[in-house]
């Protein structure tokens, strides 16, 4: 399939996420993103205890002042909804969800969270399919391509991931 600045050729498919992010962008301006990332990565940002639980709603910006003969705008106020427990909870760890949220954005945007509470749906989760242990001769392979990483972290990491892609990938027959 052959692609152009304008997409795939004729009769070619598009990923959802460009038909479906060109029409989300009016509703997310409205409520002060700039774009639907920040709502998108929310469960990546605030990790797992937050991330089904809490929902940003809406960026509050100040108006722009002037400083100094500068126009200078602060920091946003992020408005997430949640429920009692979870905001009680949000509260003591403000601090470092506001780093998480500001190291996303790489940039101090976000200066404070209100929270309002409110009923959030939790979605039910799917469990993950059990992966298979790799036969020997399997993990003797991924251990021989991770020889060279000298990080005990990065490699363990690494061990992981190509356990379940190799687990994944390929049958027990092979």
């Amino acid at each position: 399939m052959s692609w152009d600045s304008k997409g795939p050729a004729r009769g070619g498919s598009r990923p959802l996420a460009d038909l479906i992010g060109k029409a989300m962008q009016p509703a997310f301006r409205k409520r002060g993103f700039a774009t639907a990332d920040l709502v998108a990565s929310w469960p990546d940002i605030v990790g797992e205890r937050y991330g089904e639980r809490v929902r940003p709603e809406r960026l509050l910006w100040p108006r722009p002042v002037d400083r100094d003969g500068e126009t200078v705008t602060d920091s946003a106020t992020l408005v997430v909804n949640t429920d009692g427990a979870t905001a009680l909870l949000l509260t003591h760890e403000m601090p470092q969800i506001l780093a998480r949220i500001n190291g996303y954005f790489g940039w101090a945007a976000v200066g404070r969270i209100r929270i309002v509470q409110k009923p959030v749906s939790v979605p039910v989760r799917k469990r993950r399919p059990q992966v298979r242990d790799l036969t020997e001769a399997e993990q003797r392979e991924l251990d021989a391509r991770l020889e060279g990483v000298e990080h005990e972290g990065l490699r363990k990491a690494l061990e992981k991931l190509g356990s379940q892609v190799i687990a994944r990938n390929r049958t027990s027959s092979n």
